[in-house]
């Protein structure tokens, strides 16, 4: 689902702002006569879900501030992160990036962070088999507790991390398999470590 049609699935539930900027980008009185253009922002809420240590917060952070935390931290609850994307010369598009911890004891609070939500990314490590499994569960908790406005399923797509790991357990076809059988968009192998895949897993067309 493209980024376009996230927009409008959504029926912009949060926010839209306008504001006028001239032609140097200054802000302006709201005038739209000469250079001056109408610039609208949307909010869209993203979840990350999925097993706990399996790199959720790594990912976030990396693809948020391009850097690598090698420290872990456990995720107690819901963690948020805001990514600004400029969509055209009159769109911005401020992601909000839900990062949900993967521990069961938080669980039973999924159904408040999946509201509003109009995309996902379920993430396994593939050095976890267990945490490959685990996928089928968090995609059925999402079919059953997160939906569009329009009563469909939100958006999924699948994250394969810690790819650039020697000790991989879950195969290529396995996935691939996996992500047609459980209703996922598409799917992907992402390194948060070496920076692979992480900018193109959260490119508007992916979700």
């Amino acid at each position: 689902m493209s980024l376009s049609c996230l927009m409008t699935c959504s029926q912009l539930p949060y926010r839209q702002q306008n504001c006028s900027f001239d032609s140097h980008g200054q802000h302006g009185s709201g005038s739209y006569g000469g250079h001056r253009k109408t610039m609208t922002e949307h909010l869209l809420k993203i979840l990350i879900v999925g097993d706990g240590n399996v790199g959720k917060s790594s990912f976030v952070h990396r693809y948020v501030s391009g850097q690598f935390n090698k420290t872990y931290k456990m995720t107690v609850g819901v963690d948020f992160s805001v990514k600004l994307l400029h969509w055209s010369e009159t769109e911005k598009v401020r992601l909000q990036l839900w990062d949900i911890a993967g521990q069961e004891r938080f669980i039973s609070m999924n159904r408040i962070y999946y509201k509003g939500a109009v995309g996902c990314v379920v993430m396994f490590d593939v050095t976890n088999s267990s945490s490959f499994l685990s996928c089928r569960h968090w995609k059925q908790d999402l079919d059953n507790k997160a939906m569009l406005p329009s009563g469909d399923s939100i958006p999924c797509i699948l994250l394969a991390n810690k790819c650039d790991l020697a000790q991989r357990v879950v195969s290529a076809d396995s996935i691939k398999e996996f992500s047609k059988a459980n209703g996922f968009k598409t799917w992907m192998e992402t390194s948060v470590k070496e920076n692979k895949n992480i900018g193109e897993a959260m490119r508007p067309t992916s979700i």
